[in-house]
This record gives structure tokens, C-alpha cells and sequence, in this order.
């Protein structure tokens, strides 16, 4: 039996996107089923479908395209917390809301428990205050992965944790499906796919427990 956690929602039509983005779609060419000698289809959808990798160019217009970011960020221990709490008045997870957990690893993947079913749109998910990337940089920290469709609330325009991730060099997962795994330690694994000049990558996400 495998001892891997997949913490990727499944990628399908029904998957929510953020307004506007394209969600989505698979086009069957040929079909075995209907007398093809093969089953052959086309996909299409935005590259930050799901469980995902953001590109540093994704928020900063000279910032790394997703072929160009070291795939060392993407695997490797990593420590996964949970708010302590799911709602906030400003949408922003702070300091104040982190566990007791020690910050033991370059990578921490955040259970927010504020976004619920991957297949619905809330507006309403937790993204995470700048002084909470500075405070997890500050240990260390190299990427930071969240359940939620940003790290940033759904109507900013400024994108703060975005940014104050591109100054402290914090690599970026979002999208994750985090609400039935237990903190603690583990090895993650999400890589991107090698797609040229691109904003970021849909990733195969999962853990691997690892000794506490």
C-alpha cells in the first residue's frame, strides 16, 4: 500500500477558477469506444487550475516564467499546520492565527479550512497577510502552500502577499486539498510542468509522512 497523501482536487470541468479565468475542458479527438483504433484528446484551461505552482511573472512582470524556477522549491520536507481560526474580517490569515507548531522546515503548507469544496466559488476564502510571509521567512521558510485559490483575497488588486513573497524569495502553491490531512511533518511533492513562458503549472500534489 503507498504511503502517499494526494492533496490535489480532481481536475475537471466542474473545478472552480477564479471569475473570469478559463476553466477546464477536454476535447475527445478519437474515441475506442465508438470503433477509434485509439482514444486520443485535447485539453485547454488555465494554467492555474487546481492544486498549482505560481510563477514569479504571474505578479511581477520580470519575475521567473514556471520552466525557470528551480524544481528543488517544489520537493522536499515540509511542515503542515492549521489555522487557528477560518474567517477573518479582512480575509487575511496573521501571525496571531498560526499553531503552536515549530517551523521546522523550508517548506509549510497551511490548512485554512476556509475555502470548503474545490468545485465552488467562495470569495470568502482566508489569504494570508504579508507580516505572516515576513514572520514564516524569517525561519526559513522557501515555499509556502495554502488551500485556498490565492494568497492573496479575491479582490485584491495590489496582490501584498504576493509581493512580499517575491521579495523574500517565497515560492508560491495554491489550490491545495489539505482538510482531512493531520499537521505534522512530511515530504512534499508538486512538481511543475516544464511549460515555456508560462505564469505557473498545475502540479500533482502529495505528501509523504515523515518521522517528527
Amino acid at each position: 500500500m503507498s504511503d502517499l497523501i494526494d492533496i490535489s482536487p480532481v481536475i475537471s470541468p466542474r473545478l472552480a477558477v477564479f471569475p473570469g479565468d478559463t476553466p477546464f475542458a477536454r476535447e475527445v479527438l478519437l474515441d475506442m469506444k465508438k470503433g477509434a483504433h485509439i482514444t486520443l484528446s485535447t485539453i485547454g484551461g488555465t494554467v492555474h487550475l487546481g492544486a498549482h505552482a505560481d510563477a514569479v511573472s504571474h505578479y511581477s512582470r520580470d519575475g521567473e516564467t514556471i520552466d525557470r524556477m528551480s524544481l528543488d522549491l517544489f520537493v522536499g520536507p515540509c511542515r503542515v499546520i492549521r489555522s487557528r481560526r477560518s474567517s477573518a474580517p479582512d480575509h487575511r490569515m496573521g501571525v496571531a492565527d498560526l499553531p503552536k507548531d515549530p517551523i521546522d522546515a523550508p517548506r509549510v503548507l497551511i490548512a485554512t479550512g476556509s475555502c470548503g469544496d474545490p468545485e465552488r466559488w467562495n470569495p470568502a476564502y482566508l489569504g494570508l497577510d504579508p507580516a505572516l510571509v515576513d514572520h514564516l521567512a524569517d525561519q526559513g521558510v522557501r515555499l509556502i502552500g495554502i488551500d485556498t485559490p490565492s494568497v492573496d483575497t479575491a479582490d485584491s488588486k495590489d496582490l501584498p502577499a504576493h509581493a512580499r513573497c517575491r521579495e523574500r524569495g517565497v515560492a508560491i502553491v495554491e489550490g491545495l486539498v489539505l482538510a482531512n490531512v493531520e499537521p505534522g511533518r512530511y515530504e512534499f511533492i508538486g512538481l511543475p510542468l516544464k511549460l515555456e513562458g508560462c505564469d505557473g503549472s498545475p502540479i500533482r500534489a502529495v505528501l509523504r509522512p515523515l518521522a517528527s
